[in-house]
């Protein structure tokens, strides 16, 4: 049990922080003082301070609070002479803030120094029902600690409210009494200056958005069970960095990872009753501390030195480092959650509440939702996006259900306060935005509705494909838009069809290989009696539910795996693909992994050896290598579908199966084949030297029928003769057909397939 004392200066040691250069004049600092400090920057920040004295500065904004405690941790085994600390457990020191500036209570302590742990007790009124929920027996994890040390337990003792009062209805309103602090983890004074974590050979890609191929990981997932990262580093952010993972994205092509979230998270309550975890991380609780768990080398500040060399590391790869951000909710759940930080420190200041105070509005299905029209919120926000792109060196950010944060006093607002800041920050507004556009509430799904600077997971484009391929569209016109940008859904205001994130599958939902596998969700092992996890999967079993070991049906699931993967890599926009879909990766027929932290949800690297696999890896490697190096697959302008010149060639056609281009009827009535001409004699814009980018003309035709078809290949002015390029009817991938056929004359499109020509000549 943790051990409260009067106040006493103990000066925890820190390898490799960086602070031997201060280290004399710390020695001397005197004991039992908090000198009045400054205001900002909020969080915990070691400097020198008055008189060359070394220490660090303490600033938290807690509003209405009526007093906050500094309370800072020692252990006895790593400070073995210390005297006060026998008998065992942490020893707490508290030590009251009391200068307050603008509704900041800060103050500079002298001698502390990195690899320090701390929280904070706030004081106030406990009164629910107006929203106010004080209550100093909770420690609290700062908003802006740099790291945090030690897990979240869920005991009712880090509840502020009396978790199994008899009357469950009004168990929110009795405060609890009991201290958290042993049943909490704390924030960490981090030396962000050390030496190691100088950012003077680093380069950022800044990958043109029009050039950007997104591959969707998790740190700990992508890298548990490769056999080529060392087992001490498998499961972490060194692990990711290790050469042998990075040389898998290279060869693949991509150019962007974008991480599941790795700001600190904590588990909830449900999840670990049952034994289980949170996998996914989408529970934030420290908005600029990297997520403990996944830190090979300590985590008393050494996860932010292993972060920044992770980024690093994929910068030097030509790979940009894109984070999933969840700003719009907290691991504080709702009125019956417990008090971990900014509950405690104010919840009406925080949090979205509604007019009875004591509940939460829940825009998220979260249990509650960041107030993000208050400053101190948006600052709170802001303050954490910049951390990241300036300290820690990302390049974007997707962010979980933005339409959350894009909310005014109700309604999704587009001018609203959050996305004018974003607009006109010199950092933010320089680096990759995706937007998931949709939150749980009333208006909340907003796809298509984001303003420039912004790219959006298009859901519609996963919709309409995953309903070609499994022969459910009523007719083509959605398809349409989809493969050649969503123009429907982003030609306004200047965006550009890089406003459409592609995909066909993500992290939530089936993967590819499942998505041809099931049609039905599997979920039980999540233990809420497959009550969780969408029904509206849109996807196509191939006639048997589950693994099979019919050949027949497993080499069709093969060829509807790589049509899929072909139309994402094919159509206009910027694709997303999901670590592991290259290898065939499966859940078993989970859509909603998302607390399957075990071989269910870790990528299994055996694939590479078995051949189905390798196919589907080797489509997609030259995939991607055709997009890099076509600029016709990868515009940066809408088609405009007019003829540029006077022989009637367009930037863009569509033809039906007799060769003849579509009519607008055509758009209306079912049809399972569908042809796009892609003309590189009229991409707009120049390259960097003002010369007109010219590329190489292409004709793709997607045939979703269970019968081959007869194609008349559209003969001059678009082609004299084509060059297969991509069949995806073929088991082999290894090299391109290289098949000519005349312009003018029919071909046979096999069933469920794809072909990519090139036009010759």
């Amino acid at each position: 049990m943790d051990h409260v004392r009067d106040p006493v200066e103990e000066g925890e040691g820190w390898e490799g922080s960086g602070a031997e250069a201060v280290g004399e004049a710390a020695s001397a600092a005197p004991p039992l003082q908090v000198w009045p400090g400054a205001p900002t920057p909020l969080g915990a920040r070691f400097r020198v301070g008055p008189d060359g004295v070394a220490g660090t500065n303490f600033a938290l904004w807690a509003g209405g609070a009526e007093a906050v405690e500094l309370c800072l941790f020692t252990d006895p085994e790593s400070d073995p002479d210390d005297a006060a600390s026998a008998g065992g457990g942490l020893v707490e020191t508290r030590l009251p803030l009391t200068e307050l500036t603008h509704e900041i209570w800060h103050g500079f302590v002298p001698g502390v120094r990195p690899g320090r742990r701390y929280g904070f007790r706030v004081h106030g009124r406990w009164d629910p029902w107006t929203g106010a929920r004080w209550n100093p027996a909770k420690l609290l994890l700062d908003p802006y600690a740099r790291a945090v040390d030690g897990d979240f337990r869920l005991p009712p003792e880090v509840y502020g409210h009396v978790r199994d009062w008899p009357q469950q209805q009004v168990a929110d309103t009795v405060r609890d009494e009991h201290d958290s602090a042993p049943y909490v983890p704390k924030g960490v004074v981090v030396h962000e200056d050390a030496p190691d974590d100088e950012w003077a050979d680093d380069r950022r890609p800044k990958t043109p958005w029009a050039d950007t191929v997104i591959y969707e990981l998790h740190v700990r997932g992508f890298t548990m069970r490769h056999p080529g990262i060392p087992d001490e580093l498998r499961g972490t952010y060194a692990g990711l960095a290790h050469p042998a993972a990075i040389e898998h994205l290279q060869r693949l092509g991509v150019t962007a990872v974008e991480l599941l979230p790795v700001h600190q998270f904590a588990h909830e309550d449900h999840l670990l009753r049952r034994g289980l975890r949170n996998y996914w991380g989408y529970n934030s609780i420290g908005y600029f501390a990297p997520h403990a768990d996944y830190a090979a080398g300590g985590t008393r500040g050494q996860q932010v030195g292993e972060f920044k060399r992770m980024v690093r590391a994929l910068h030097a790869a030509g790979i940009e480092v894109i984070l999933d951000v969840v700003y719009n909710h907290t691991a504080e759940a709702g009125d019956l959650g417990p008090t971990l930080s900014l509950r405690g420190i104010d919840n009406r200041g925080y949090y979205r509440l509604q007019p009875d105070a004591r509940r939460y509005a829940d825009y998220t299905g979260c249990g509650n939702t960041l107030d993000v029209v208050q400053p101190q919120v948006l600052r709170l926000i802001t303050d954490s996006l910049r951390y990241w792109v300036t300290e820690m060196g990302v390049d974007g950010f997707r962010f979980d259900l933005a339409a959350a944060l894009a909310r005014s006093m109700h309604d999704v607002d587009m001018l609203s306060p959050f996305l004018a800041v974003i607009a006109q920050d010199p950092v933010l507004r320089r680096v990759k935005l995706i937007a998931e556009p949709w939150d749980v509430g009333d208006g909340g799904y907003q796809v298509g509705a984001f303003p420039p600077l912004w790219t959006e997971w298009n859901d519609r484009y996963r919709d309409a494909v995953r309903d070609f391929w499994r022969g459910a569209t009523p007719d083509v016109r959605d398809l349409g838009y989809r493969l050649s940008g969503s123009s429907d859904l982003y030609a306004w205001g200047g965006r550009r069809p890089y406003a459409s994130v592609n995909f066909v599958t993500a992290h939530d939902g089936f993967t590819l290989r499942d998505l041809v596998t099931y049609e039905r969700k599997h979920n039980e092992a999540n233990g809420e009696g497959n009550r969780d996890g969408t029904d509206d999967n849109r996807a196509w079993n191939c006639g048997v539910e589950g693994e099979s070991d019919d050949p027949g049906v497993n080499a069709l699931r093969r060829r509807q795996s790589r049509n899929l993967l072909t139309t994402l890599l094919l159509s206009t926009g910027v694709p997303m693909l999901v670590a592991g879909d290259e290898l065939g990766r499966t859940q078993g027929g989970s859509n909603n992994a998302y607390c399957q932290d075990n071989e269910t949800s870790w990528l299994d690297w055996s694939l590479l050896d078995q051949p189905g696999s390798q196919g589907l890896h080797r489509l997609t490697r030259r995939l991607l290598a055709l997009r890099h190096a076509h600029p016709v697959l990868r515009r940066r302008a809408f088609f405009s579908g007019r003829a540029q010149a006077p022989d009637g060639l367009r930037d863009l056609a569509w033809f039906r199966p007799d060769g003849k281009e579509m009519t607008e009827p055509d758009w209306y009535a079912p049809a399972s084949t569908l042809a796009l001409f892609l003309s590189g004699r009229d991409i707009p814009g120049r390259n960097a030297r003002g010369e007109k980018i010219t590329d190489d003309s292409f004709l793709a035709v997607l045939h979703s029928g269970a019968d081959p078809v007869e194609f008349v290949l559209p003969g001059p002015p678009w082609a004299r003769s084509y060059e297969l390029v991509v069949d995806t009817s073929s088991e082999d991938q290894e090299e391109e057909p290289g098949t000519v056929f005349e312009g003018g004359t029919p071909t046979t499109v096999p069933a469920r397939s794809v072909l990519l020509l090139r036009v010759r000549g």
